[in-house]
């Protein structure tokens, strides 16, 4: 199966098309929107409270366990879409390849649950 360039023509255009859109969204909003610049709006806001001290205070690590983990078992969605799409093409061989796949994801899952890393304290 051989491909040209022009095979990637539709691509091409729907990155032109999606910078083009967004770069002309932000264009247009600068110059038709209002420039009133005040110092009450000028000010740093954070959900209505006032910051006092430094900004900079330590999270738990529980934070960003469970951002990691939110992540790591999100994607698996993402290899599961073009398997599910091409399944009867992949036949057994994709079927089983799939299976290691979610045996690996539910074995990783059960081990994250008994670390305990899913609890907050």
């Amino acid at each position: 199966m051989e491909t040209t360039q022009v095979d990637y023509f539709p691509i091409l255009m729907q990155l032109l098309l999606a910078v083009g859109f967004v770069g002309g969204t932000i264009a247009i909003s600068n110059f038709l929107g209002p420039k009133r610049n005040s110092v009450n709006k000028d000010k740093n806001f954070e959900c209505g409270i006032e910051s006092i001290g430094n900004a900079r205070i330590p999270f738990s690590v529980k934070y960003f366990l469970v951002a990691i983990l939110f992540v790591l078992f999100d994607v698996e969605v993402i290899f599961m879409y073009p398997w599910a799409v091409n399944f009867r093409e992949m036949g057994m061989e994709g079927f089983l390849k799939m299976g290691i796949f979610m045996l690996l994801l539910v074995v990783g899952f059960f081990y994250v649950m008994k670390k305990k890393g899913l609890e907050w304290e």
